[in-house]
């Protein structure tokens, strides 16, 4: 069963290694060091779940839901424009960098609390999420038999805990870097764009699915 761990594996490990929201959300938690042990692990926590909902058969359901996929996309787009317009507005502003107590930072640490709800809306508020790990690794586990859904699931998860957490830790090798306050404005800047380009292309994909 070695080669559908593997499979589980790869085809997670792509989705997830991809350039998005909770990529960037979770690269700046880190390298502020803001309770980061506890955002990995609650992103792990939500693919844990959202995956085991895909492989267990609600990806198809979701999958055939164009009304649902939509208001996914939608509630997205205008979370992520949201996110991308606060980082813009940092990056303007030029008011994050990194102390050289190299433990601080003038945007001050959130509480655990804040930065867990913070957490779970860049999370869950992007269809993309949805679309990766409920239907998309849903309907590719869809194919195993239920032995295989489970070395498939397990493949699948590691690739999630390993890269969320080698995310969330290795970006304090960063951290002198990001000491220089022209690297935070660069880094937001880049933040915002990412967000940007990925509402506006969940806005054409209800225009295209809606036929608008």
């Amino acid at each position: 069963m070695f080669e559908v761990v593997t499979k589980g594996a790869l085809i997670s490990g792509s989705m997830i290694i991809a350039i998005g929201s909770q990529n960037a959300f979770i690269l700046k938690q880190g390298l502020l060091k803001n309770n980061i042990f506890y955002v990995c692990l609650l992103c792990f926590l939500c693919d844990f779940i959202l995956m085991s909902i895909g492989v267990i058969g609600l990806g198809s359901w979701i999958r055939k839901s164009i009304i649902l996929t939509n208001l996914l996309a939608l509630g997205g787009a205008i979370f992520l424009l949201y996110y991308g317009s606060t980082a813009f507005l940092s990056s303007y502003r030029g008011n994050s960098s990194l102390e050289a107590s190299d433990t601080l930072s003038k945007d001050k640490p959130k509480s655990l609390t804040v930065v867990l709800a913070a957490t779970l809306a860049v999370t869950l508020l992007n269809p993309h999420v949805y679309l990766d790990t409920v239907v998309i690794i849903g309907g590719i586990a869809g194919t195993l038999s239920n032995e295989e859904k489970i070395y498939f699931l397990s493949g699948a998860l590691l690739a999630s805990f390993t890269w969320l957490f080698s995310l969330g830790y290795g970006a304090r090798l960063l951290a002198p870097l990001f000491k220089i306050k022209s690297m935070w404005r660069i880094f937001d800047f880049i933040i915002g764009c990412i967000m940007f380009f990925i509402s506006i292309s969940l806005i054409r994909y209800v225009l295209q699915t809606g036929n608008y």
